[in-house]
Protein backbone atom coordinates (compact mmCIF):
# COMPACT_ATOMS: atom_id res chain seq x y z
CA UNK A 1 0.00 0.00 0.00
CA UNK A 2 1.20 3.42 -1.43
CA UNK A 3 0.96 6.43 1.47
CA UNK A 4 1.95 9.54 0.48
CA UNK A 5 3.67 11.63 3.02
CA UNK A 6 4.75 15.57 2.86
CA UNK A 7 8.49 15.55 2.29
CA UNK A 8 8.49 18.89 4.46
CA UNK A 9 5.89 18.68 7.21
CA UNK A 10 4.94 15.21 7.44
CA UNK A 11 1.03 14.96 8.21
CA UNK A 12 0.87 13.88 11.88
CA UNK A 13 -2.28 11.39 11.38
CA UNK A 14 -0.16 9.62 8.70
CA UNK A 15 3.35 9.29 10.94
CA UNK A 16 0.98 7.83 13.42
CA UNK A 17 -0.44 5.49 11.03
CA UNK A 18 3.33 3.88 9.92
CA UNK A 19 3.97 3.47 14.02
CA UNK A 20 0.89 1.84 14.25
CA UNK A 21 1.76 -1.08 11.79
CA UNK A 22 5.64 -1.01 13.07
CA UNK A 23 4.21 -1.57 16.72
CA UNK A 24 2.05 -4.51 14.88
CA UNK A 25 5.68 -6.24 13.54
CA UNK A 26 4.85 -4.49 10.07
CA UNK A 27 7.45 -3.68 7.45
CA UNK A 28 7.53 -0.39 5.63
CA UNK A 29 9.67 1.16 2.84
CA UNK A 30 10.38 4.64 3.63
CA UNK A 31 12.45 7.48 2.37
CA UNK A 32 15.84 8.63 3.59
CA UNK A 33 18.54 11.85 2.17
CA UNK A 34 19.98 9.75 0.54
CA UNK A 35 18.23 6.40 -1.14
CA UNK A 36 14.24 4.33 0.20
CA UNK A 37 14.93 1.83 2.60
CA UNK A 38 12.92 -1.18 4.43
CA UNK A 39 12.56 -0.99 8.57
CA UNK A 40 10.86 -2.32 11.36
CA UNK A 41 10.77 -1.89 14.95
CA UNK A 42 13.79 -3.25 16.59
CA UNK A 43 11.94 -4.75 19.57
CA UNK A 44 9.36 -6.49 17.35
CA UNK A 45 10.80 -10.47 16.43
CA UNK A 46 8.25 -10.79 13.94
CA UNK A 47 9.41 -7.98 12.06
CA UNK A 48 13.03 -8.62 12.35
CA UNK A 49 12.42 -11.92 11.08
CA UNK A 50 10.30 -10.82 8.23
CA UNK A 51 13.20 -8.58 7.17
CA UNK A 52 15.76 -10.95 6.97
CA UNK A 53 13.42 -13.05 5.01
CA UNK A 54 13.03 -10.40 2.50
CA UNK A 55 16.42 -9.89 2.57
CA UNK A 56 17.44 -13.23 2.11
CA UNK A 57 20.48 -11.83 4.62
CA UNK A 58 23.18 -13.94 6.16
CA UNK A 59 22.02 -13.59 10.28
CA UNK A 60 26.11 -12.65 10.34
CA UNK A 61 25.79 -9.33 8.74
CA UNK A 62 24.57 -6.26 11.24
CA UNK A 63 21.67 -4.18 10.63
CA UNK A 64 21.73 -0.68 10.80
CA UNK A 65 19.68 1.10 13.33
CA UNK A 66 17.73 4.78 12.59
CA UNK A 67 17.69 6.74 15.66
CA UNK A 68 16.03 10.38 16.44
CA UNK A 69 19.46 12.30 17.59
CA UNK A 70 22.45 11.30 19.58
CA UNK A 71 20.68 10.76 23.17
CA UNK A 72 18.52 8.15 21.13
CA UNK A 73 21.60 6.64 19.20
CA UNK A 74 23.39 6.04 23.00
CA UNK A 75 21.09 3.75 24.19
CA UNK A 76 22.21 1.45 21.49
CA UNK A 77 25.57 1.81 20.74
CA UNK A 78 28.92 2.56 22.87
CA UNK A 79 29.41 5.98 21.88
CA UNK A 80 33.06 7.59 23.46
CA UNK A 81 33.77 11.41 23.64
CA UNK A 82 35.64 10.80 20.43
CA UNK A 83 32.84 9.54 18.36
CA UNK A 84 30.53 11.75 19.97
CA UNK A 85 32.61 15.02 18.62
CA UNK A 86 32.82 13.39 15.15
CA UNK A 87 28.88 12.36 14.86
CA UNK A 88 27.45 15.28 16.57
CA UNK A 89 29.50 17.32 13.79
CA UNK A 90 28.09 15.43 10.72
CA UNK A 91 24.24 13.94 11.80
CA UNK A 92 22.04 14.66 10.90
CA UNK A 93 23.40 13.48 7.47
CA UNK A 94 24.41 10.33 4.88
CA UNK A 95 26.40 8.40 7.44
CA UNK A 96 26.13 5.57 9.06
CA UNK A 97 28.44 5.54 12.25
CA UNK A 98 29.63 1.46 13.46
CA UNK A 99 30.33 1.27 16.55
CA UNK A 100 30.19 -1.50 20.11
CA UNK A 101 26.59 -2.58 20.61
CA UNK A 102 24.94 -2.01 24.40
CA UNK A 103 23.09 -4.61 25.63
CA UNK A 104 19.68 -2.78 24.99
CA UNK A 105 20.45 -4.11 21.46
CA UNK A 106 17.79 -7.27 21.23
CA UNK A 107 19.74 -10.29 20.61
CA UNK A 108 18.52 -11.32 17.71
CA UNK A 109 19.73 -8.57 15.71
CA UNK A 110 23.31 -8.67 17.74
CA UNK A 111 25.95 -10.30 15.53
CA UNK A 112 29.49 -12.08 16.67
CA UNK A 113 31.32 -8.71 16.33
CA UNK A 114 28.68 -6.96 18.90
CA UNK A 115 28.39 -3.97 16.67
CA UNK A 116 25.74 -1.76 15.94
CA UNK A 117 25.40 0.69 12.56
CA UNK A 118 24.13 4.30 13.52
CA UNK A 119 22.15 6.33 11.27
CA UNK A 120 20.50 9.84 12.04
CA UNK A 121 19.57 11.06 8.66
CA UNK A 122 18.61 14.59 7.34
CA UNK A 123 14.94 13.98 6.44
CA UNK A 124 11.65 14.95 8.34
CA UNK A 125 10.06 11.68 7.47
CA UNK A 126 12.38 9.23 9.01
CA UNK A 127 12.84 11.37 11.78
CA UNK A 128 8.77 11.70 12.84
CA UNK A 129 8.84 8.61 12.62
CA UNK A 130 11.25 7.21 15.20
CA UNK A 131 10.72 10.12 17.13
CA UNK A 132 7.08 8.64 17.29
CA UNK A 133 8.19 5.49 17.84
CA UNK A 134 10.02 6.03 20.38
CA UNK A 135 12.86 3.80 19.55
CA UNK A 136 14.91 2.64 16.54
CA UNK A 137 14.06 1.36 13.47
CA UNK A 138 16.18 -1.83 11.86
CA UNK A 139 17.16 -0.27 8.07
CA UNK A 140 18.62 -1.92 5.30
CA UNK A 141 18.12 -0.71 1.65
CA UNK A 142 14.95 -1.15 -0.38
CA UNK A 143 15.96 -3.56 -2.61
CA UNK A 144 16.34 -7.63 -2.36
CA UNK A 145 20.30 -8.90 -1.84
CA UNK A 146 22.28 -8.74 -4.94
CA UNK A 147 19.71 -6.20 -6.71
CA UNK A 148 20.15 -2.36 -7.22
CA UNK A 149 18.37 -0.30 -4.94
CA UNK A 150 15.23 1.24 -5.99
CA UNK A 151 14.42 4.85 -5.52
CA UNK A 152 11.35 5.20 -7.01
CA UNK A 153 8.38 4.45 -4.11
CA UNK A 154 5.70 3.74 -6.98
CA UNK A 155 8.57 1.02 -8.50
CA UNK A 156 8.69 -0.10 -4.46
CA UNK A 157 5.42 -0.76 -4.41
CA UNK A 158 5.17 -2.47 -7.60
CA UNK A 159 8.27 -4.89 -7.14
CA UNK A 160 7.74 -5.30 -3.35
CA UNK A 161 4.72 -4.39 -2.10
CA UNK A 162 2.98 -7.30 -1.53
CA UNK A 163 5.78 -8.62 0.51
CA UNK A 164 5.58 -5.02 2.67
CA UNK A 165 2.73 -3.41 5.12
CA UNK A 166 3.42 -0.23 3.92
CA UNK A 167 5.70 1.64 1.05
CA UNK A 168 5.82 5.91 2.33
CA UNK A 169 5.99 8.31 -1.01
CA UNK A 170 8.36 10.72 0.00
CA UNK A 171 9.37 11.40 -3.37
CA UNK A 172 11.84 9.81 -5.70
CA UNK A 173 15.46 9.80 -4.00
CA UNK A 174 18.51 9.11 -6.13
CA UNK A 175 21.28 9.65 -3.85
CA UNK A 176 23.97 6.54 -3.57
CA UNK A 177 23.89 4.50 -0.06
CA UNK A 178 25.86 5.97 3.18
CA UNK A 179 28.39 6.08 3.85
CA UNK A 180 29.57 3.86 6.84
CA UNK A 181 32.52 4.30 8.95
CA UNK A 182 33.88 2.07 12.24
CA UNK A 183 34.51 4.30 15.21
CA UNK A 184 35.09 1.51 17.15
CA UNK A 185 38.13 1.86 19.53
CA UNK A 186 38.38 5.70 18.79
CA UNK A 187 39.85 4.82 15.11
CA UNK A 188 38.46 5.90 12.22
CA UNK A 189 38.20 3.39 9.03
CA UNK A 190 36.07 4.11 6.24
CA UNK A 191 33.87 0.78 5.25
CA UNK A 192 32.11 1.78 2.92
CA UNK A 193 32.20 4.87 0.58
CA UNK A 194 28.64 6.52 -0.18
CA UNK A 195 26.87 9.88 0.09
CA UNK A 196 28.55 11.35 2.69
CA UNK A 197 32.23 13.25 2.24
CA UNK A 198 35.46 11.92 3.83
CA UNK A 199 37.69 14.39 2.67
CA UNK A 200 37.42 15.94 6.09
CA UNK A 201 38.82 12.71 7.85
CA UNK A 202 42.45 13.26 5.72
CA UNK A 203 42.30 16.80 7.70
CA UNK A 204 41.95 15.32 11.14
Amino acid sequence: MLLQINQENPQGRLISRVVEKLKQGGLIAYPTDTTYGLGCNIFNRRGIKHIYQIKQRDARKPFSFICSDLSDAANYAQISNFAFKIMKRHLPGPYTFVLDATRVVPDSLITRQKTVGIRIPDDQIALAIVRELGHPLVTTSANLTGETPLHDPVEIEATMGHMLDLVIDGGIRFGDPSTVISLIDDKIEVLREGCGDISWIHQS
